[in-house]
């Protein structure tokens, strides 16, 4: 079916993934449309910069997740700084 559209490679792998079945709606709509929007009023009043130095490894793990979370890797720092000292962060045990 993606051949009776215009589209780039990119479109073309998006609409052909969608077509078999591998996209799923939003639960709670609504609530993940609250979250985006707290993202981008965080990202929109922040007032200082730091410049911080971390591992390769380390950042490269932060922007995978921060893609996964469709959100900018800066973002996905500043959210989890400001979770960590709101004392909102959650500590997941790991398997080991």
């Amino acid at each position: 079916m993606a051949q009776k559209y215009n589209l780039d490679e990119e479109e073309k792998d998006i609409l052909e993934s969608y077509e078999r079945g591998e996209w799923e709606s939003v639960a709670e709509l609504e609530k993940e449309k609250q979250r985006y929007a707290e993202y981008a009023r965080s990202t929109l009043k922040k007032d200082k910069r730091i410049n911080i130095r971390i591992s390769q490894k380390d950042l490269e793990s932060i922007q995978n997740i921060a893609i996964e979370e469709g959100i900018p890797y800066q973002t996905l720092i500043s959210s989890l700084i400001h979770k960590y000292v709101t004392g909102k962060m959650i500590e997941k045990n790991r398997a080991s």
